[in-house]
């Protein structure tokens, strides 16, 4: 799989495998027609569309959803009060879709969140999109105006199919009662299947106050949708000998490892044949990172030793990621002497940024299989796994703590790390503090990283610790820490969640990396801008901990190092919501960083450097 939804609609049809021909057209409130006989002609008691919605929901297996009620989507919430699913309302739309985005990381399915018609449904664009760009499955319900004020710019009207076209997988105008719970069964099933991505229906008002007296099939994914997972044999055996005769082999795991649920085959590979191993951002967990093998993540801000290997590997496996550009920098200077051999769900990705030699289109775990199979002789790597620990010892992930200056961020990474078990889940908003969540943390499991990477969506981290925590929850795991980074910036945008949290009693952790600054801008305009900060200077930021106990959460302030390490046992050991405001150097910057465009082998260690 890749790390990036991909578009499946009426006018680019990619998710299927194009071996097995393009997937059929779809048809927005698809009738009963396209299932052949009318197998759900069944004598069953009168309902409504929106009660058929929810009978849907339910035999898709939807345990919760996440959203805000309204006028037109109020029909589903009323058969909602007698449904088995769990709601969570939520403070705004947005915070609705993200806590739905990170249900579904960290549960492994569909995530669901519901929104009115109108600005409830244009509120929920920012998660849908976030989602779409990082390959997660995800169903949004919206209501709509009554069928016969369609077009007419009715009260809290808008095209939502329109407008959310180009960011789902496929969207549906569900325009006939009888059809809907099937509309929505097959949307719920679309998401998961193939490469993930969000899916939405539209539900006039009207339709889901219909009576109707049909009962939805089972939830079944369009025919031609599902791809096949193995890739062509002769493609397996001619990437098997590139990798036996590779003097310098690589593997760089993607975000598509972990939606395949393939990390214990990614693992096996890789120490089968001592591959040294590093991951992208969205790919943390896929595989130890305390393990000899692993080198961390890759790209802008990863460790300077995963660059040096993309650098210099003449045999990049590559599995599940769309090479976006904060991965590879310049295409052109990317893994130079490799030939790449290309693991993804998604035939659209292949050669769409890296030219792939050897492409092998199909699931991420069946592949790599496949690939074990197939390879008759370890590569003779000896002196290039010497070489990888060499960078590590000389690009080591430090940070010097002068006694006078302020606390440095990442040292209180570092404490809730050595603080929390290895399945703790960390979520994060979008900015400096996502970068030193992810290099001062040592992930060893997958889906215990949720953060936003393709769209870079600041205020992700609040909702999604809620998603997190209730999936955990639900999964039967009430014990399992939850832990959200975020910066002042980030948190202001989607703190008043916190009311959620508090209502809920929902057990996560906030720690605010507070700089006073939208520090990543501050950092690129120190270095490209000949430090004008223009709009950056956050110093006008409330009071965080007590704004937290107004919530009626834990609230505490940390200035010093001396706090640090008795903050958090107090907050992890609070029963509920706790925020900690984390008052941190201003100056501090993202290390190592390679400029935006340029080598990955040519990153910066110092600000003097960019």
């Amino acid at each position: 799989m890749s790390d990036s939804a991909a578009h499946t609609r009426e006018d680019d049809p990619k998710s299927a495998d194009e071996a097995d021909g393009p997937a059929p057209e779809y048809d927005e409130g698809r009738s009963d027609e396209s299932r052949g006989p009318a197998e759900n002609d069944t004598a069953s008691t009168v309902s409504t569309g929106a009660e058929s919605v929810v009978t849907a929901l339910e035999a898709a297996g939807a345990k919760t959803a996440f959203g805000v009620q309204g006028g037109a989507i109020m029909p589903v919430y009323d058969a909602l009060y007698s449904s088995s699913i769990r709601h969570v309302t939520m403070a705004h739309e947005q915070g609705a879709a993200h806590a739905a985005d990170a249900y579904g990381v960290v549960a492994g399915e569909p995530g669901l969140c519901l929104a009115t018609s109108g600005p409830g449904a244009t509120n929920l664009v920012t998660g849908i999109a976030d989602a779409d760009m990082d390959s997660d499955a995800m169903l949004a319900l919206t209501g709509q105006v009554p069928t016969e004020f369609v077009g007419n710019d009715a009260f809290q009207e808008t095209d939502t199919v329109g407008v959310t076209r180009p960011i789902t997988k496929h969207n549906y105008f569900a325009g006939d009662a009888d059809a809907v719970g099937d509309v929505v069964g097959e949307a719920f099933a679309l998401a998961d299947v193939g490469r993930p991505g969000p899916t939405l229906v539209d539900l006039p008002k009207d339709v889901t106050q219909t009576e109707t007296n049909r009962t939805p099939g089972p939830p079944e994914a369009p025919p031609g949708t599902d791809p096949n997972p193995e890739a062509r044999a002769d493609a397996v055996e001619a990437a098997a000998r590139a990798i036996s005769q590779a003097e310098r082999p690589l593997c760089l795991f993607g975000g598509g490892v972990i939606k395949a649920d393939a990390s214990d085959a990614a693992r096996t590979f890789a120490r089968t044949y001592g591959i040294p191993v590093t991951t992208t951002m969205p790919g943390i967990g896929s595989f130890p990172e305390d393990d000899n093998l692993c080198l961390s993540w890759a790209g802008m801000h990863g460790t300077g030793y995963a660059n040096m290997a993309i650098t210099h590997t003449d045999c990049l496996i590559a599995v599940g990621t769309r090479f976006d550009d904060r991965l590879t920098g310049g295409i052109d200077t990317f893994a130079p002497e490799a030939e790449v051999v290309h693991i993804d769900i998604d035939p659209a990705e292949i050669s769409k940024n890296v030219h792939a030699d050897y492409p092998l289109i199909g699931d991420a775990g069946t592949v790599l299989e496949q690939l074990t199979g197939a390879i008759r002789s370890e590569p003779d790597a000896d002196e290039w796994r010497e070489q990888c620990e060499a960078w590590q010892e000389t690009y080591p992930m430090t940070y010097a703590t002068p006694d006078d200056e302020p606390l440095k961020p990442q040292f209180v990474v570092e404490a809730f790390d050595e603080a929390t078990d290895d399945d703790t889940i960390v979520t994060t908003g979008v900015g400096q503090h996502q970068m030193w969540a992810s290099q001062f943390w040592t992930y060893t499991e997958p889906r215990t990283w949720v953060s936003s990477h393709g769209l870079g969506t600041m205020g992700y981290g609040v909702p999604a610790a809620i998603g997190a925590r209730v999936a955990a929850d639900t999964m039967g795991d009430p014990d399992r820490d939850v832990v959200c980074f975020d910066g002042d910036g980030s948190f202001l945008m989607t703190m008043q969640e916190l009311s959620v949290a508090v209502r809920e009693d929902l057990d996560i952790t906030v720690a605010v990396l507070n700089n006073e600054y939208i520090g990543m801008v501050r950092q690129w305009q120190d270095a490209f801008y000949e430090g004008r900060h223009m709009a950056s200077e956050y110093n006008w930021m409330p009071e965080f901990d007590k704004l937290a106990e107004a919530f009626g959460a834990l609230g505490i302030r940390v200035d010093g190092y001396d706090e640090v390490a008795p903050a958090v046992e107090e907050a992890l050991a609070y029963d509920g919501p706790a925020v900690i405001d984390f008052h941190v150097d201003p100056e501090e910057n993202v290390l190592p960083m390679v400029p935006s465009g340029g080598a990955n082998g040519r990153f910066a260690l110092a600000e003097d450097q960019l």
